[in-house]
Order: C-alpha cells, then structure tokens, then sequence
C-alpha cells in the first residue's frame, strides 16, 4: 500500500506478511537513504520519478527533522506527510524521470523544495468527504504556514513552509 512502506499489514491467508516497523528500523532505513541519496540541507538530492521514491523523499526529511535539527516530533510527522504528497504529486503529474528534493532552516522556518522539469501549475482543488483522491495540496494548504510555486525557466519548485519554535 503507498505510503505504508515497513508497516505491518493485515495477514492475509497464503501470503506473506511485512516486517514489524520500529524505530530502530526505520531510523537505519533513514540514515541509509541519507548515506546513498546525499543530504537534501547540503545540495538538492536527485530521486527517480518513481512511487517508491517517496519512501525515500520521507527517509530523509524525517533524519534531517529529527536528528540534524533537533525539532519535535509533530512537526516531523507533518512535514514528512507534507513532503509525500508533493512527491507524490511530482511522480503522478509532471512525467519527469527525475525530481529534487531541498531543505533550508532558517531562523523560526523549515522550507521544503520539490523540483521538477514541467511548468505545468498544481492546482489545489475543493475536496469533499467522499472523495479517494485529490487531497494533496488541500493537505499541504491546511498543514503549512505556507506553501508555492516558483517557476523556473525549465520547470518549477513547489515547496512549503512551516513555523519552527526557537528554543
């Protein structure tokens, strides 16, 4: 199921079942992703335009929220949602075979950058109870302090921002 990468699933009869998630597992998975992709707070890290790369997209959000700048975990937790759904809208619409991915911190604010090669604009759509799909930038629009485009003369960025508390 996407999204749901090392988290146990149901049993199924006849089928084999998925590893128990941990911290301790998934903290190695994300340091893991850091060592082979690169640090997205240093220079863009370049992720193939396939589903999968979101897992990794929210590896690496999650080590650089958690561990390198010591921030909480309900920030992390809505930030790496946050970062699944422009990677997954990247993926889905834009027909790239490659995006990237950017962090910035600066005094009181995390910034997350998703680059892509299409010009075309996200749109953010009414979403009604019922609907399976759609809800990715309605998500993004309730959960950061703010969110954008910038167009670029190959592509854009769509990115967010999120208040961080000083300590």
């Amino acid at each position: 199921m996407a999204g749901l990468e090392g988290i146990e699933q149901p049993r199924r009869h006849g089928s084999a079942t998925a590893a128990r998630w941990s911290p301790g597992v998934e903290d190695e998975h994300a340091l893991k992703a850091l060592e082979l992709f690169g640090n997205p707070t240093e220079a863009e890290v370049s992720l193939p335009s396939r589903p999968e790369s979101a897992a990794t997209a929210r590896r690496l959000a999650q080590v650089v929220i958690l561990r390198h700048w010591a921030l909480g975990p309900k920030l992390a937790e809505d930030a790496v949602l946050l970062v699944s759904e422009l990677v997954g809208n990247a993926v889905r619409h834009t027909g790239a075979r490659v995006f990237g991915l950017r962090m910035r911190r600066r005094r009181g604010w995390l910034r997350v950058e998703i680059r892509d090669p299409s010009r075309g604009l996200p749109c953010l759509m009414p979403v009604q109870d019922l609907d399976v799909s759609g809800r990715g930038l309605f998500l993004v629009d309730k959960l950061a302090d703010r969110w954008g485009v910038d167009l670029l003369p190959r592509g854009k960025t769509t990115w967010f921002e999120m208040r961080v508390a000083e300590r």
